[in-house]
């Protein structure tokens, strides 16, 4: 008599009543999805490429026997069944094992998609490498702009400084009007310039911080006697040169 279908409503309908144990219902239906798992695979009719890999797997274990040409002639020259090959023994045992090409792919296919596949990833490993070194140079590059950032605070501070000792010196002297106008700190309120007095200044504009405070130190030096980097003023030339360590910040480090 046929089994009733486990899945079907009439199977449900038919198994859930009261006092069977659910259990007993779940190992029911195990048991069933297996011997339908096990008759399918019985019906199914194998494909021609796996009855091949079946009569070659069977012909494969099967050892070689006097029907075999090959056999026969090694069995003529000495060899017993077992032994290794070579007139010391130092041969192989087994024979070398059978490779069959099963895909469709052209020879050399294997090879090629293998060195595909180990081109691209030399390509990954240099994108590794290129960008490695492109961030290595943006923080040498950051590092080098950041250090030189300091360096023209630290060089603007230091004309800032000279300027007000400039000022300061020239005013002693009764020097009410500055040699160059940028030798004095400007008022705040003198911030906005009218047009002439921009075209004038046109030549101090040109030139860069370092230059300006390079002129002024020497300025400060052949006018006033005075040394910014040490903050003296000397009595004269004779005791600037003699008393002061050198014209630049760098040497009263």
């Amino acid at each position: 008599e046929e089994e009733e279908d486990y899945m079907s409503d009439l199977f449900i309908k038919h198994d859930v009543r009261p006092g069977l144990p659910m259990v007993r219902r779940v190992k029911e239906a195990i048991q069933k999805e297996e011997k339908q798992k096990e008759a399918n695979e019985k019906n199914r009719q194998k494909s021609i490429k796996e009855e091949e890999k079946e009569r070659r797997d069977l012909v494969l274990k099967s050892a070689l026997g006097n029907e075999n040409k090959g056999f026969a002639l090694l069995q003529k020259m000495g060899y017993k069944s077992g032994q290794a090959l070579g007139k010391s023994g130092e041969g192989i045992v087994e024979p070398i094992p059978l490779n069959i090409k099963t895909g469709r792919s052209g020879l050399g296919h294997e090879e090629l998609k293998k060195r595909k596949a180990e081109e691209k990833l030399e390509n990954y490993r240099q994108k590794l490498h290129m960008k490695k070194q492109a961030n290595e140079q943006a923080a040498d590059q950051f590092r080098i702009r950041f250090k030189t950032k300091q360096e023209e605070r630290k060089m603007e501070g230091d004309l800032r400084k000279s300027q007000r000792a400039c000022q300061q010196l020239d005013m002693q002297k009764d020097i009410h009007v500055p040699k160059e106008t940028w030798f004095w700190i400007e008022p705040e309120e003198e911030v906005k310039k009218d047009e002439e007095d921009k075209e004038d200044e046109c030549t101090s504009s040109d030139l860069s911080v370092s230059e300006k405070l390079l002129i002024l130190t020497a300025y400060l030096r052949e006018e006033h006697f005075y040394c910014i980097w040490c903050g003296t003023t000397y009595e004269d030339s004779e005791d600037l040169s003699s008393n002061c360590p050198g014209d630049s910040a760098a040497d009263h480090d």
